[in-house]
């Protein structure tokens, strides 16, 4: 272990990265408290403001997911999507499975500018969060309790708001509602079976009420939908203290580019729409698992033909040869016909 790596597993470091930014934070939440005598003065100047200081906040946490522990964010995109990134207002619609989607999510707005001014539809609980969610509360951020009958008129108000924004705005939205575990996806599945909707193997039946009062307050303002479909490397699940410790992550994130005008007015419609999404990004995640799994054989194989080397390519064929022998005789020997007549024989017994 380096001196730096060894650095990165103590205490005492840990204790400092968090006073800095505990007290810098305070400190920013300090000056955004100032900044209200603004709002009546000049909204937009107030908006341009505390978007550079809830950057100065954020970048932090970057800076630990990026530099700290040296996680790598690849995108997946096409050139035409790309050329728009951080140049327009957009919902982004990313799954909720992982600690850390949310500082990924906030790397890929870095890169592109507009990591300040990004937004999401959050609960109203982080509203009270010392830091986070102060700084939410001057960024506009809208709450929301998560009973549609209650938050009805709060979102709706809230994301009005947001239609003059002079800054390019990402604003987020976790429609699977929760992150992602086995419980609630099973629990999921059978509210998908009760609809007579298509049940999802890595997602969360999403709600659609978010999704669709969101597109149709912002409409004229958001140019498009981008579709995030977020992913770890060797099937990992990291979390926020490994990055503390300086743990290196590979993240691989998938964008699609979806105009707004492709996405009906009607509510139903908008609905529908999102449930056949969902569809999708459930067919991309298997083949991404598929891919993951049999791509670092395909790689290691092409490099030793391309190495020329007759010895290496002979045992490289006589390593596959085997294993192909080896699951054949395993397979045999798990046949149902030739497999324990245990249970069998119990059952003659019975009769």
């Amino acid at each position: 272990m380096g001196f730096i790596a060894f650095l990165k597993t103590q205490f005492i470091v840990h204790l400092l990265i968090g006073f800095v930014f505990v007290v810098s934070g305070l400190i920013i939440n300090f000056i955004q408290l100032c900044t209200l005598v603004l709002w009546p003065i000049n909204k937009q100047l107030y908006r341009r403001v505390n978007c550079r200081l809830a950057y100065s906040l954020w970048s932090q946490l970057v800076m630990l997911l990026e530099w700290w522990s040296g996680t790598e964010c690849t995108l997946f995109s096409d050139e035409a999507t790309v050329k728009t990134f951080g140049k327009e207002h957009v919902i982004i619609i990313l799954n909720h499975n992982f600690e850390i989607d949310f500082l990924c999510g906030w790397t890929m707005t870095e890169r592109f500018g507009v990591l300040g001014s990004s937004k999401v539809l959050a609960k109203r609980e982080l509203l009270y969060v010392p830091l986070i969610g102060w700084t939410w509360y001057f960024l506009e951020i809208v709450f929301c309790k998560r009973k549609w009958e209650e938050d009805r008129d709060t979102v709706i108000e809230g994301l009005k708001r947001l239609s003059d924004y002079p800054e390019y705005m990402w604003f987020l939205l976790y429609c699977e509602g929760t992150r992602f575990t086995e419980t609630k996806h099973r629990i999921s599945m059978e509210v998908a079976e009760s609809k007579g909707l298509p049940k999802l193997k890595y997602h969360l039946l999403p709600r659609t009420k978010g999704f669709t009062t969101a597109v149709q307050c912002l409409r004229g303002t958001v140019s498009a939908v981008y579709d995030v479909t977020l992913n770890f490397r060797g099937n990992k699940n990291p979390s926020l203290l490994g990055i503390l410790y300086g743990k290196k992550y590979e993240a691989d994130m998938c964008v699609r580019r979806f105009p707004l005008e492709d996405i009906p007015q009607d509510e139903k419609e908008a609905a529908n729409w999102l449930h056949k999404l969902y569809q999708e990004k459930d067919a991309l995640q298997e083949m991404y698992n598929q891919e993951v799994l049999l791509s670092p054989l395909f790689t290691f194989g092409f490099g030793v033909f391309a190495s020329g080397s007759p010895l290496l390519i002979l045992a490289f064929l006589g390593l596959v040869g085997a294993a192909s022998f080896g699951v054949r005789r395993l397979i045999g020997v798990t046949e149902i016909e030739k497999g324990s007549s245990y249970g069998n024989q119990e059952f003659k017994k019975k009769e």
